[in-house]
């Protein structure tokens, strides 16, 4: 419990009694300046250039406990009262809000939190390269996780020196899909700022973590006794995602691209191999074009009848067997094709400074985007995905994009298309997931998205982790993939999955077979166990690439349907409390080997997996915290510490802990894998 306490002029923020922040008199608070800043876009990825004019420190004034919330006058060297703090408990957390108390042009603002040199903070949205971030630099500012230079550079480097699928280059060179505010510490507490504005988290100082933002907003810090508690507080906030459907659990979510009979022809291969398939996925349902980049979609967003033929009397028919139909769509328009014709006509698109419709550059061709601060767009799209997906009889879609806003554009609602830019893809969720609630299907149709920010939590019902290499690369490829989930958990998504295989194919690039089964080993141990055939589907092993491939991938297809009454509890706790399904490892193990483990992760609270994350490796080490665990596919038991085990395709290294009440259900697992290992 936070309470506040006044003594001798100054105010003091008490946790359970005791001391947590104090405010010395004349002491410096904060420091705020006036600033603008300039942003460059090239296919959603940004430069940025800030100058900022005038800078003050603000010192402590007046301090004052009233009804349990307190108040700081903030004041500037030469004694210029120009903020006043208001501090206000509420049970377990603590809201900071900065009232102007003259007019001025402050838009800048950075402040610290005092920080222990042993600390270790995790969160700010989604990091593929870290999580633990004490030490680096931290952008909150949406964006492609993946630029050209960037991968022109790894291109080159590969083909002339050989792969180094190890090297990770210097954590600022990376933006993030989702960024998102907020950190928990291992101090056991969570900070976040409520503010779409850009930011900098600044984690490199020995004694104090420092945080600028571009426009002000709350400050929210919250304690916890343990990190479900913090997660429970924190999604309180932000808000929760709802349960799954049912039938996602049911096996796995086929991507399959290339129409009707060929879905129906790999559903047939499928389930003479004993497949468990609960749907398709079916990118290009609305049509696809071919470009250097290879087989890229048709962004109108309804049927395609010559590419998908009798799709409409498919689908009944599918559903029947329990295999669900997904499609794909996001918020850009095809300006060849007729639902951008119609929607320029209404001038529902976003606008360039002269009025026109602003055309975003996309790998290689341009698109219009729908104006979502437009309510007219906003409720037009909405009844686009309404009638022509789920009407149509689709079970669930990929919803995609949300970071590309440019800063330069038009909006209808007047507002600067910089201040909007990060909540963007939040305005894109609410879209959806308003069509599938009005629709009366929550819990039966379910949608992901990639894109995120502050408020994307409590409208999308799942996330995927984005463009994967197909490759073994730490930074893009397959091990990128646990960071992410790991750090979108302690931020409050507990549902997110990845594309098994990855998906970006350059160049030398090509997915090979054991690739795309290790990373279905992974994915079996996630909520949702969906491919891709990736951009360049004919160069890339699939799910049916071969007998052996096929029968792995069957095998665990059958494993994943085989977890669902766990995975479905654990789904449970995440729309129930926040507490995610992916979840690190010090949530319940405090060593410090726990606390900085990036590439293990436990499923729920009794499964530990540690994945093959290199090629051609059939023993893995693995590091088990203390705890008594039982190998999944031996029955071995091992005790808390470092161990070597035998990891063949089709064996991925899983531990389950000893006193688990599913015990006896996860050692009969195996036997749903039994005979259809991949060699």
């Amino acid at each position: 419990m936070i309470t506040l306490r006044e003594s001798n002029g100054r105010l003091c923020v008490l946790l359970n009694g005791s001391p947590a922040f104090r405010f010395e008199r004349e002491a410096v608070i904060a420091i705020v300046g006036t600033g603008k800043a300039e942003y460059k876009m090239n296919r959603g990825s940004f430069r940025f250039k800030e100058k900022t004019v005038e800078k003050a420190a603000l010192y402590a004034g007046e301090q004052k406990c009233e009804n349990g919330a307190g108040s700081i006058v903030l004041k500037t060297r030469s004694g210029e009262v120009v903020f006043n703090l208001v501090v206000k408990p509420n049970g377990d957390t603590v809201r900071f809000h900065l009232e102007p108390l003259t007019t001025n042009d402050y838009n800048r603002l950075t402040f610290r939190l005092p920080a222990k040199a042993d600390e270790h903070v995790y969160g700010c949205g989604e990091t593929f390269t870290k999580f633990d971030l004490r030490g680096e630099k931290v952008r909150i500012w949406v964006a492609e996780h993946s630029n050209a230079l960037r991968i022109a550079k790894k291109i080159a480097k590969e083909k002339l020196r050989g792969k180094r699928p190890e090297k990770i280059r210097a954590f600022s060179e990376y933006a993030s899909y989702y960024a998102q505010p907020t950190f928990v510490s291992s101090n056991g507490y969570f900070l976040h700022v409520d503010s779409p504005a850009y930011m900098d988290f600044d984690f490199t100082h020995k004694d104090c973590h420092e945080i600028t933002v571009r426009d002000f907003g709350d400050v929210v810090i919250g304690f916890a006794d343990g990190y479900e508690g913090l997660l429970e507080s924190l999604t309180g906030i932000l808000g929760r995602q709802p349960e799954l459907p049912e039938w996602v659990f049911d096996g796995a979510i086929l991507g399959i691209q290339g129409g009707t009979e060929k879905v129906i022809e790999k559903l047939e291969k499928s389930a003479k191999h004993g497949m468990k398939v609960a749907g398709v996925w079916c990118q290009d349902w609305e049509g696809a074009r071919t470009t250097f980049v290879g087989k890229q979609l048709m962004w109108n967003w309804e049927w395609d009848r010559e590419w998908y033929k009798n799709l409409d009397r498919a689908l009944p028919e599918l559903k029947a067997k329990g295999i669900r139909f997904l499609g794909y769509c996001n918020p850009f328009l095809a300006t060849e094709k007729n639902l951008y014709k119609y929607a320029a006509s209404k001038g529902y698109c976003v606008k360039d400074k002269n009025g026109n419709d602003y055309l975003v550059k996309i790998t290689t061709f341009s698109a219009a985007m729908v104006d979502l601060t437009n309510p007219d767009a906003y409720g037009w799209i909405k009844s686009v995905i309404k009638k022509n997906m789920i009407e149509f009889g689709l079970g669930g879609w990929m919803a995609d994009f949300g970071e590309y806003l440019p800063t330069d554009c038009v909006l209808y609602s007047g507002e600067s298309a910089e201040t909007i830019h990060n909540t963007w893809p939040a305005l894109w969720a609410k879209a959806n997931r308003e069509a599938v609630e009005e629709s009366g299907k929550l819990g039966e149709v379910f949608f992901f998205t990639r894109a995120g920010h502050t408020g994307t939590v409590k409208y999308s019902t799942m996330m995927w982790t984005g463009d994967q290499h197909v490759d073994w690369s730490y930074d893009e490829g397959l091990p990128s993939v646990i960071p992410a989930s790991l750090s979108l958990a302690v931020c409050g998504f507990g549902l997110s999955h990845s594309d098994v295989g990855g998906y970006a194919t350059f160049s030398h690039m090509r997915r090979e077979p054991e690739l795309l089964m290790r990373w279905a080993e992974m994915s079996v141990f996630s909520p949702l166990f969906r491919s891709h055939e990736g951009n360049r589907p004919d160069d890339n092993a699939q799910f049916d690439a071969n007998e052996t491939v096929l029968s792995h991938y069957a095998a665990m297809s059958r494993l994943h349907a085989a977890l669902a009454p766990y995975l479905k509890e654990a789904c449970s706790l995440t729309a129930e409390r926040g507490i995610p399904v992916m979840r690190p490892l010090f949530f319940y193990y405090y060593s410090e080997r726990d606390f900085t483990e990036m590439y293990e992760y436990l499923l729920g609270r009794d499964i530990l997996v540690a994945p093959v994350l290199k090629k051609g490796k059939s023993i893995w080490n693995v590091y088990l915290p203390d705890d008594t665990w039982i190998h999944l596919w031996s029955g071995k038991e091992y005790a808390g510490g470092d161990c070597t085990v035998a990891a063949p395709l089709g064996e991925p290294p899983v531990f389950c802990r000893k006193s688990s009440s599913y015990l006896g259900d996860f050692l009969k697992l195996p036997e749903f894998a039994e005979g259809n290992k991949g060699q």
